[in-house]
């Protein structure tokens, strides 16, 4: 019988990064960071064990193959075809998703790169996303809020091993300061993880804003009813 599989769903600038990090200190678990994004844009993926993967299919079906329990973190920058175009490969998955206030997030991700699109903000995918895995698993999945995980990690991430089937190891809501191989391919949107040492309330200040950028603006209209849906399930 194959170990589980567990994935966080997130939109980028979330800080599921440094969830990814914690993951990374539990030492008891394979970590992947962002596998489907490498795939879309790399057009295959060398798996631990060296293991290649071509196709969203082939990734799915190798990570369900593994033998020891397996911690995916995912952005939804894009539209994964199979993902949302075959949902009864969601099955046998541990589903978990990590949502930040739409306003400083929209600011972030236009700051790191100003060409993005309304679609790639991420919130109305991650919303179908999570309406797809309840009715593929019949088991609604787990909602995190970013601003309660910084408040108080330690319920926040018991909270998520009980959901996930790990035991809560508080040792690894610390870690060291460090750049890290996982997320090397993709460094420059990780430097507040590569600086942290625990989840942190970070409060970056930024020029273009929702409140002063019409084009930000729209972003933050057309994505908050996504937001607040998912809110509504943490």
């Amino acid at each position: 019988m194959s170990a589980p599989l567990i994935v966080m769903w997130a939109h980028s600038r979330s800080a599921s990064t440094a969830f990814l990090r914690m993951m990374i200190e539990r030492g008891d678990v394979a970590v992947l960071h962002e596998p489907f994004l490498a795939l879309t844009e790399e057009g295959s993926l060398e798996l631990p064990g060296g293991v290649t993967a071509r196709s969203e299919k082939e990734l799915l079906d190798r990570l369900k193959e593994r033998q020891e329990p397996v911690f995916v973190k995912e952005v939804l920058d894009y539209e994964y075809p199979h993902l949302f175009g075959h949902p009864e490969d969601l099955a046998g998955i541990v589903h978990t998703f990590i949502v930040r206030d739409p306003k400083p997030t929209i600011s972030s991700h236009y700051a790191l790169k100003p060409a993005v699109t309304c679609e790639e903000i991420g919130y109305e995918r991650l919303y179908r996303l999570f309406e797809l895995a309840w009715k593929a698993t019949g088991r609604r999945p787990l909602v995190i809020r970013t601003e309660h995980l910084v408040r108080e990690p330690a319920k926040v991430v018991e909270t998520f091993c009980a959901y996930a089937g790990l035991a809560f190891l508080s040792e690894s809501l610390t870690w060291q300061a460090e750049d890290r191989p996982e997320w090397q391919r993709t460094r420059r949107w990780h430097l507040d993880a590569s600086g942290s040492a625990g989840f942190q309330d970070r409060r970056n200040t930024y020029r273009d804003t929702v409140d002063n950028h019409p084009v930000l603006k729209a972003f933050y209209d057309h994505h908050l009813p996504f937001y607040q849906r998912l809110v509504e399930q943490a």
